[in-house]
């Protein structure tokens, strides 16, 4: 069964990407399609049906050299059927949306072949992620890190026609390069400490390396301090955590299904994956931990602010999304593992649908990105609004505010409530000062997402119709493969939190995940303490959720004037978020433009003047001098040739008396 879930995407993707020429583009797709629901029915089958025991399926042994030997193994326990049922479940019904969203792209000719390229691209990606995520050692999951970066530049970069595309594909692949490169050191890092690099050696090493020093930058620190930072610049990059994350935006240029199984709920929440399922090293790292806290909760608030003044409404979602991520390594790094994937988990259900949603409205309006061209959108695609509606509560946290009074009860509410706030509470439970901090952004962030959301829906849905008419005329409901993912990823974005809380974070988080997250009892207690928190802590991230839709509200339905006014009063400020920071331009000065100098000069002075200056001028100067010097020995008499023989073996003997050789 495990195998069929790991490799029956591969097998689509081959279907798809060399044999639809011999059994026709539709029934490739749709058997590579059939593949992906086999893959997701089979990960719900051990996801509910898995008994707590760790197993280790053995497929081939792959490397054995000196000391390094490992296999290509399946490492099943509950994270790893936590991830199964995310990548799966998103991925199939990104398929099945594909087929009406991609059916006629207008960035193609009538005619042109490109539904088994993007399907096959699909596939493969979904497999590069499984190989990820059911790895028993860090070779096998940096081959699916770097395999979905590969499928991620393919699809990206799908419209391969667009200047934009293609640009924003390269951006995504050399920024996670720098990160990669990070997580490929904290690999040979543990390699050469631990002499492995299967998870069980790895793990068992923990203490040893919270006790082993090591000099870094004229700096004695633990070597798990400095591995386990190697391993998160791996996650940052990955997880668009800030300083690494400006490939995301950009992303929004490929296909929207792209963007929701990129975006929601597979590679980029890889990052996050890593740093739990290395959770062994990481309790003996409490230096990373604390800078994971840090950049987390940035990450949370800085991707907020930008998304309150974005107009394309993918681009909402995608610092949305950027946004969340950075919620659940902030859990990480206050060593509440279990709340930052519970987050994972139900992110992966209203993140999806948020995107498709997106994408039913872009398909709707013939392609309109802007939201500022949109409006009164609601009767005009009804499942649409109702199933963004869904997932607007969800991520905006509306939930009933009881006061959880003790351990075991279930808040009631929408996935991204009972998530988000176990999320809140448990950085503040962790009673260090990065967590206060944490707590601070993440609960101006909870406001600002409430903002930005219901902005997104306002604009969208409601009001007068903005922009072209005849696109708001001829605006219509998507077909059924695109409405039946919304409404079953509605379904999750309802009650996936309140379902699986005692799981995730409840009275049964003990038993559920057994030994897959491992916590260092003698020091970490936050997870308990975070049923413990002040009433006022727990009920702060609905009041930051009605303060956002309440300003939203004002702004965008009862006065709508005031968002012009205040971006023209306050101009610095808004052209800075719209900008995005600037951090673009920061780049662009310090590295973009100094590697441009740096490649411009040995292009010109290096390659130019001195390589093809040399090559030429031996070329055009001595070489036919010896040329023409060989050519003139070159007379056709025998006579001559003879006499060359003679003089060469009178030459050689002479040099050989002299020298004492003998011949």
């Amino acid at each position: 069964m495990e195998l069929t879930i790991l490799f029956a995407p591969l097998i689509g993707a081959i279907i798809c990407g060399f044999g639809h020429k011999l059994i026709g583009e539709r029934a490739a797709i749709y058997i590579s399609t059939g593949f992906l629901f086999l893959s997701a029915a089979l990960s719900w089958a051990i996801f509910i049906g898995y008994d707590g025991q760790m197993q280790q399926i053995p497929i081939m042994r792959w490397i054995d050299s000196g000391s390094l030997t490992t296999d290509w193994a399946i490492r099943l326990d509950r994270l790893t059927t936590v991830m199964l049922v995310v990548v799966t479940t998103v991925s199939s019904l990104v398929h099945l949306y594909s087929h009406g969203y991609m059916a006629k792209d207008p960035q193609f000719k009538e005619g042109e072949s490109y539904k088994p390229r993007f399907f096959a691209y699909l596939s493969f990606f979904t497999f590069a992620m499984l190989a990820l995520v059911t790895a028993d050692n860090l070779l096998q999951m940096y081959f699916g890190w770097e395999g979905v970066g590969v499928a991620s530049y393919l699809l990206i970069g799908f419209y391969y026609r667009k200047p934009s595309a293609n640009a924003a594909a390269i951006k995504a692949f050399v920024v996670n390069r720098i990160g990669d490169f990070g997580f490929a050191l904290g690999i040979f890092g543990l390699y050469y400490m631990v002499d492995s690099i299967n998870f069980n050696d790895v793990f068992a090493a923990g203490p040893k390396l919270a006790e082993t020093k090591m000099s870094f930058l004229y700096m004695q620190i633990t070597a798990a301090d400095l591995l386990t930072f190697l391993l998160f610049i791996g996650a940052m990059g990955k997880s668009a955590q800030l300083f690494l994350h400006t490939w995301l935006p950009d992303a929004m240029e490929g296909p929207t299904p792209v963007s929701a199984l990129i975006h929601a709920a597979t590679m980029v929440t890889a990052g996050v994956f890593l740093v739990v399922r290395m959770s062994p090293i990481f309790e003996y790292a409490p230096n990373t931990l604390a800078f994971v806290t840090v950049i987390g909760a940035l990450t949370a608030f800085v991707a907020a602010t930008i998304a309150l003044v974005q107009t394309d409404i993918k681009r909402v979602i995608a610092y949305s999304t950027m946004s969340q991520l950075g919620y659940m390594f902030a859990a990480a790094g206050v060593g509440v593992y279990q709340a930052a994937i519970f987050h994972l988990f139900t992110h992966a259900f209203f993140k999806a649908m948020l995107f498709l949603g997106a994408g039913s409205v872009i398909n709707a309006m013939h392609h309109e990105q802007d939201m500022r061209n949109y409006g009164g959108l609601r009767k005009k695609i009804p499942i649409t609004f109702m199933a963004m509606m869904i997932g607007t509560l969800a991520i905006t946290g509306v939930g009933i505010p009881g006061i959880i009074a003790e351990f075991g009860d279930i808040p009631i509410g929408f996935a991204g409530f009972v998530s988000k706030d176990a999320i809140i509470e448990s950085t503040y439970a962790a009673g260090t000062s990065v967590g206060q901090f944490a707590f601070v952004l993440l609960v101006l962030a909870a406001a600002m997402t409430a903002f930005y959301s219901w902005r997104l829906m306002f604009l969208t849905f409601y009001g007068e119709a903005k922009g072209d008419k005849k696109k708001h005329e001829h605006a219509h409901e998507s077909p059924w493969t695109m409405t039946v993912p919304l409404i079953v990823l509605a379904i999750g974005s309802t009650f996936a939190g309140m379902i699986w809380y005692k799981d995730f974070f409840g009275e049964a988080v003990g038993k559920f995940f057994g030994g897959s997250i491992f916590i260092n009892e003698s020091t970490n207690k936050v997870l308990e303490a975070a049923h413990q928190v002040p009433d006022w802590v727990s009920i702060s991230p609905f009041i930051a959720m009605i303060f956002g839709v309440i300003l939203a509200w004002i702004f965008y339905i009862k006065f709508p004037k005031i968002p012009g006014a205040l971006a023209g009063q306050f101009g610095i400020l808004y052209r800075f978020l719209l900008n995005k920071w600037y951090f673009d331009e920061v780049y662009d000065v310090l590295f973009v433009r100094g590697a441009k100098r740096i490649g411009r000069f040995l292009w010109k002075m290096g390659d130019g003047k001195v390589i093809d200056g040399t090559i030429n001028g031996v070329a055009l100067g001595i070489i036919p001098f010896f040329t023409r010097l060989a050519g003139r020995m070159q007379s056709g008499y025998l006579f001559h040739y003879a006499l060359a023989m003679v003089l060469g073996i009178v030459a050689l003997i002479t040099w050989m008396s002299i020298s004492g050789g003998a011949l």
